[in-house]
């Protein structure tokens, strides 16, 4: 892996790896069209601001930019090992990232999301893109990339801690059970 490694814009960069999450919004509704209710975003809603949670997610906000604006002048390592070992990654998220979509869209308005992915993970969808990054760092070969997808994660963390003190408050003792038997990130479930 390289610390520096060059920087050119090219058609064969991260950022072809990234667009989906430009594409984000287009590929919730085609995913609630074909699968869900037509509610996607409704049920997703946002999470109340509390006390120093809305420098959080403006921190959050900047260091994806900051991975997405890098992704436009980092070459992919075509051809190499570390490309291929980086698209497995990066494929491996993506499918997790889709199975979270569908999970959301299945979901009747007004419930918790607990199937699917959600059985295996609290913030299933945060734990895809921070997978995703990690194969874009691996197919680029690029420290300064990996070392963006772990602050990002640490800010994944906070942002999840955040939502789910929002879902405690509007699900109550159903999500608290659900808490007990899912863990945050990856994981068998407890048995109920």
């Amino acid at each position: 892996m390289l610390w520096l490694p060059a920087f050119k814009i090219g058609l064969w960069n991260a950022w072809i790896l990234t667009l989906f999450l430009a594409l984000h919004p287009l590929i919730l509704i085609v995913v609630d069209k074909a699968v869900g209710t037509g509610q996607i975003f409704q049920k997703m809603g946002d999470v109340p601001d509390q006390k120093g949670e809305r420098k959080d997610s403006i921190i959050y906000t900047i260091v994806l930019l900051v991975f997405l604006a890098y992704s436009i002048f980092l070459p992919l390592k075509v051809s190499t090992l570390w490309f291929y070992a980086g698209l497995t990654i990066y494929v491996l998220g993506l499918v997790i990232f889709l199975s979270t979509i569908v999970n959301v869209a299945r979901t009747p308005l007004g419930q918790p999301f607990t199937q699917g992915m959600y059985r295996f993970s609290r913030h299933p969808g945060y734990l895809s893109l921070f997978i995703i990054f990690v194969g874009v760092s691996v197919a680029t070969a690029s420290w300064i990339s990996m070392l963006i997808s772990i602050v990002y994660l640490v800010m994944l963390r906070k942002q999840g801690i955040a939502e789910e003190q929002a879902c405690l408050e509007i699900y109550g003792a159903e999500y608290q059970e659900y808490m007990h038997r899912t863990p945050r990130w990856i994981g068998i479930p407890k048995s109920s």
